[in-house]
């Protein structure tokens, strides 16, 4: 299983710095990718309470991120986990997504997801219904002006008049597409349309291997070939002593945490600490966060095997 790690997105350790530094040590330590997430806003309630944890509460843009990262790497892939679909148009994504594709020298893994928060369709004009199938036809329209000379898509959602789309990714037919998502019909979708398929934040590790199985059974119904797929698991990895929970406890016991993941079928993994509160918080001590993710990266990084 590969291994790679998260960049600096969320709470006060986000800074250009700081990404820079964890994506140098990252390449330095053999680690396969760096990875990024979105959030657009924090939902405020009445009495002025945020109903996000913390490491939702400040977000860096995720594909500016990987735009800056294309320019401080050499080597090391580049992803998104996961630009939600319908908060966007095909044409604007794709044209910014070539574009990192071309910086980053054809590294670039595209993670897409269906968004989950209902305020943040309402902030982006897209009404909440239809997810799936609108995202469906999104990824279609993403496909069609990617591969197509001649671009002239109409699909339920989304249309592109006849028109040349240029210049087209650096990868061919595409950047490899990765879908989000936990419901069943998400993963039937990832099988039958996409690259591959990444893990939620608050995916149950224990339920890794079914949902593979789901993904794979879906894509052979469809005559593709399910070995041919990428499952990439978010492992969103906190530090505790004295404290055991899956990827969580002293970091000899989240490597063989690490390990376990394979055996579910994952064919990689990110380590994120964006997702530990004490790390990705607005309001955790920056620079302690930056020491403790250079104990976890030398601690956890690939050994070769």
């Amino acid at each position: 299983m590969q291994l790679g790690c998260a960049v600096p997105v969320s709470g006060s350790w986000a800074t250009r710095d700081a990404i820079e530094t964890v994506a140098a040590w990252a390449e330095e330590l053999g680690y396969r990718s760096l990875w990024t997430f979105q959030r657009l806003l924090v939902p405020v309630d009445a009495g002025g309470g945020h109903r996000l944890d913390p490491q939702y509460h400040s977000v860096q843009d995720p594909l500016a991120v990987l735009a800056f990262l294309s320019a401080v790497t050499r080597d090391v892939r580049l992803g998104v986990a996961v630009v939600n679909a319908p908060f966007t148009s095909p044409i604007v994504l794709a044209k910014a997504l070539t574009t990192i594709d071309h910086l980053s020298g054809g590294r670039l893994d595209v993670g897409i997801g269906l968004g989950w928060l209902e305020q943040e369709f309402e902030a982006t004009g897209v009404p909440y219904a239809h997810r799936g199938a609108r995202t469906a036809d999104f990824v279609s329209c993403l496909r069609s002006i990617w591969s197509d000379d001649v671009v002239d898509y109409h699909g339920p959602y989304y249309r592109v008049p006849r028109s040349r789309v240029d210049p087209k990714p650096v990868q061919r037919p595409s950047p490899p597409l990765l879908f989000g998502g936990t419901a069943e019909a998400a993963l039937r979708r990832a099988g039958r349309m996409a690259d591959g398929w990444v893990s939620s934040s608050r995916a149950e590790l224990g339920s890794l291997a079914a949902s593979v199985e789901v993904v794979r059974a879906a894509a052979a119904r469809a005559g593709r070939d399910p070995s041919a797929l990428r499952f990439v698991c978010r492992a969103v990895t906190k530090v505790r002593q004295g404290e055991r929970a899956p990827l969580t406890g002293a970091l000899e016991e989240i490597r063989a945490d690490l390990a376990l993941l394979a055996d579910a079928g994952m064919t990689e993994a990110f380590v994120d600490l964006n997702f530990d509160p004490e790390i990705g918080s607005p309001h955790a001590d920056a620079a302690e966060s930056l020491r403790r993710a250079r104990d976890v990266l030398e601690a956890l990084a690939p050994r070769g095997e």
